[in-house]
């Protein structure tokens, strides 16, 4: 499965209520280091499926969740599992780096 575009208003459904853990990519579209994560994002996205849920929330668009979860570089990746913050990290990474940073923060 591809990775999921959610929104302010989808926020709480998409990612507290899932029933596995979530990946929230927080990212801009005049951010370079956040297109360059993206296909990873993507790839990791689709060979993680049913283990762990990603999904991608628009910063320019979405001010309201960024802002409660305290968002000030991107891209910032930030785990949720059972609705609680367990991880964040902030930066670009390659996809390796990715799966290794969700494996060792599911494990």
């Amino acid at each position: 499965m591809a990775a999921v575009d959610i929104n302010d208003d989808t926020f709480d459904t998409e990612v507290l209520t899932s029933d596995v853990p979530v990946v929230v990519d927080f990212w801009a579209e005049w951010c370079g280091p956040c297109k360059r994560l993206s296909p990873n994002v993507e790839r990791v996205a689709e060979e993680m499926s049913g283990k762990v849920k990603l999904a991608k929330l628009n910063v320019d668009e979405n001010p309201i969740t960024m802002t409660k979860y305290g968002v000030r570089g991107l891209p910032t990746l930030i785990m949720f599992k059972n609705g609680k913050v367990t991880a964040t990290h902030l930066g670009d990474m390659s996809k390796q780096k990715l799966e290794e940073w969700i494996k060792s923060e599911t494990a």
